[in-house]
């Protein structure tokens, strides 16, 4: 019997605990795998690629992240808002936090100014070089206003012209198109387009604590013409009607032609007389032929005239120049 144990100790190795169903090649072929495994992730790894985490992270790295994480999302999320939209998440957000109300937090609207609110303000009726000096973003919005205004002729409020007080304004591009001003009436409440006339007016007027005077022209009707000319009368404009060249060559030659007949009459007269004191027999011969002269001479530009009107070409009529031509259709526009 003890022989038989000696033996089954040599047989599996000195007494261990080994099995006869143990698969040590098994074994190896798995341990293997992994190591290749583990190489290849090695190899495919990149290198700003962060490692596998094996274990549980910690608390700290966790709520790190979260933040991080929580930030990005509402960052995108006011970048999707327009400018109001994230003003009143704020606002919503303050008040849940801190409590309140939303009028609280509203501005006041007492000093507020618009761009016409500013105009009227730092508005002048003439700019002068003085005003111009110390210019601020004020100024400078009433002076651009100012240079879009038509200054030919003005618009004027007449209600209170049995006081002899007026008003005057400037044109605007919408009343110059529509004529209101020159072809129609420049009362401010009268459109009427017959009998207007101009008028020149010295216009007095107070304007930041300071008196100026203007000279305004005016284009009305006569009905308004009489509530401007109520208490005194004003300057009218009348035109002034340019003569053409050739009617001033014309009336300048029969001029000259008419001082050489005349002086010639002259002559013939002297000569009569002296003629008459010589001798007086020949004078009935010498009344007759002077008959005759006058008669020949009467008839004589008739007899031309004729036939210089059928000889020779048409005489040609001078062509106005185009700056002539805009001068007289301008004529009566502007007085």
């Amino acid at each position: 019997m003890a022989r038989n144990m000696d033996s089954l100790v040599k047989v599996h190795g000195g007494g261990g605990y080994d099995s006869d169903f143990s698969d040590d090649e098994g074994q190896g072929e798995t341990s293997q795998r992994g190591v290749k495994r583990k190489r290849e992730d090695d190899l495919l790894r990149k290198p700003f690629q962060k490692g596998r985490h094996t274990k549980v992270a910690h608390r700290d790295v966790a709520t790190h992240e979260y933040d991080r994480e929580e930030a990005r999302n509402r960052r995108h999320h006011l970048i999707s808002m327009n400018a109001f939209e994230r003003h009143k998440k704020f606002v919503s957000d303050y008040i849940l936090y801190y409590g309140g109300k939303v009028e609280d937090l509203r501005r006041s609207t007492a000093n507020d100014k618009s761009d016409l609110d500013v105009v009227r303000e730092n508005h002048r009726f003439l700019w002068r070089d003085e005003d111009e000096e110390e210019m601020t973003w004020e100024k400078e919005l009433a002076k651009k206003y100012y240079d879009k205004l038509f200054k030919e002729y003005c618009i004027a409020d007449l209600s209170r012209y049995k006081e002899n007080k007026f008003g005057f304004r400037w044109r605007v591009e919408k009343e110059v198109v529509s004529g209101k001003g020159q072809f129609l009436c420049g009362n401010k409440r009268c459109e009427k387009e017959d009998g207007l006339k101009s008028w020149e007016v010295n216009f007095a007027y107070v304007e930041q604590g300071e008196k100026r005077n203007a000279l305004v022209k005016l284009r009305l009707c006569p009905e308004c013409s009489f509530k401007l000319n109520y208490h005194h009368k004003r300057k009218e404009v009348i035109a002034k009607r340019k003569i053409p060249k050739s009617s001033e060559e014309n009336e300048v030659e029969p001029q000259s032609k008419r001082s050489k007949k005349g002086s010639k009459k002259h002559k013939n007269k002297h000569k009569r007389k002296h003629k008459d004191h010589s001798s007086p027999s020949n004078s009935e011969d010498d009344s007759q032929e002077s008959d005759k002269a006058e008669g020949e001479h009467s008839e004589e530009p008739d007899s031309l005239s004729e036939a210089d009107h059928w000889k020779g070409p048409a005489p040609t009529m001078e062509e106005k120049s185009r700056e002539e031509k805009f001068d007289e259709y301008f004529e009566d526009m502007f007085l």
